[in-house]
C-alpha cells in the first residue's frame, strides 16, 4: 500500500492537500479514467511517491467526478499536475512527461535541509524568538552558502534587531547580479542608514526643533534619521511638513525621500496609500 498517495475530491480536498502542504509539498493529479495519457502518467507519480517516502504527497483528483475543483483550479487539460505549497498553488505541469522529467519537477519542490530551519526560523520570529531565529538561519546558510532566500531572512532580522552594519556585511555577500527586488530594496535601505550616520543623533535633532520649529533642514536631517531605523509613519509626516513648506532644494529631496519610504514600507499599504495622496495634494 503506498500510504504517500491517495485519491480526494471535493469535500476533503482543504485537509488532504491545502492543509497538508503546510507540511509537505502536495502534487495533485487531474485525471479521468478515460485519458490514455493520464493511465502513463498516474503509475510514474505513484512509484515516485513510494520512492520519495513522504519527503511529498499524492492526491488523485478523478476530473469526471469532482469538476469543481477542476472548474475551481483553472484545469483545461488532462492530465494536469499542480503543486501545492503552504497552501498555495507553487508550481503545475499539463500533459504525460517520461520518469526523468516528473522527477526533476519534484525535485524543485522539495525542502532542503537549509529551507527546512529557514521556515523554523521565520515561524521563531512570528514568536517573537529573535534571538533562536537568528541562529537557525546562520545554520540554514552554513549548510546552504548559496541560498539567498536564507540570506535575506538574515538581513531583514538583523535590520530588526538594529544590527544595520551586521545586515549590510550579509547583504554584501549576494553579487549584484544575483539582487533581486527583495535584495534591492534592503540594499535601499541600508544606503540611507548609512547616509544618516553622518547626522546627529535623533535626540539632539529634536531638541534643535524644539527650540526651533521652522528649521526644515533639521526637520528633514529628523525624517531621514527615522528612516534609517524603520520609523515610517513620523518620518513621512516630517517629510511631509518639508514639501509643504519649502519650495526648493529641501523640497526635493523631501518628495524623493518620501517615494523611497513607499517602497520600504509596501507592506503597511494603508499608510502607504494615505501619505501618496497627501503628498499628491502638497505638490499639485
Amino acid at each position: 500500500m503506498n500510504t504517500h498517495s491517495f485519491d480526494t475530491g471535493t469535500e476533503a480536498f482543504e485537509r488532504d492537500v491545502l492543509q497538508a502542504s503546510q507540511k509537505v509539498p502536495v502534487l495533485v493529479d487531474f485525471w479521468a479514467p478515460w485519458c490514455a495519457p493520464c493511465r502513463a502518467l498516474t503509475p510514474i507519480l505513484e512509484k515516485l511517491a513510494r520512492e520519495y517516502e513522504g519527503k511529498f504527497l499524492l492526491a488523485k483528483v478523478n476530473s469526471d467526478e469532482h469538476p469543481q475543483l477542476s472548474a475551481r483550479f483553472g484545469v483545461r487539460g488532462i492530465p494536469n499536475v499542480k503543486a501545492f505549497v503552504d497552501g498555495k498553488q507553487a508550481d503545475e505541469f499539463s500533459g504525460a512527461r517520461p520518469e526523468g522529467g516528473v522527477r526533476a519537477f519534484i525535485t524543485r519542490l522539495i525542502r532542503t535541509p537549509g529551507e527546512k530551519l529557514r521556515l523554523t526560523a521565520r515561524a521563531l520570529v512570528t514568536a517573537g524568538d529573535f534571538d533562536e531565529a537568528e541562529r537557525h538561519l546562520r545554520s540554514a546558510l552554513e549548510l546552504e552558502p548559496a541560498n539567498h532566500t536564507v540570506r535575506l531572512d538574515l538581513v531583514d532580522l538583523l535590520l530588526a534587531k538594529n544590527g544595520h552594519a551586521e545586515a549590510d556585511a550579509v547583504l554584501a555577500q549576494i553579487p549584484e547580479r544575483e539582487r533581486d527586488e527583495r535584495a534591492d530594496k534592503l540594499h535601499s535601505a541600508l544606503a540611507l542608514w548609512k547616509k544618516s550616520q553622518q547626522l546627529p543623533a535623533i535626540q539632539e535633532l529634536e531638541a534643535k526643533l524644539a527650540a526651533n520649529p521652522d528649521d526644515l533642514h533639521t526637520l528633514l536631517a529628523l525624517a531621514q534619521r527615522l528612516v534609517a531605523e524603520g520609523r515610517f509613519e513620523p518620518a513621512l509626516a516630517a517629510l511631509l511638513q518639508v514639501v509643504r513648506k519649502d519650495r526648493g532644494e529641501l523640497r526635493t529631496s523631501a518628495r524623493k525621500l518620501m517615494v523611497e519610504v513607499f517602497s520600504l514600507a509596501e507592506g503597511q499599504a494603508d499608510l502607504v496609500s494615505e501619505y501618496r495622496k497627501l503628498l499628491s495634494g502638497a505638490l499639485y
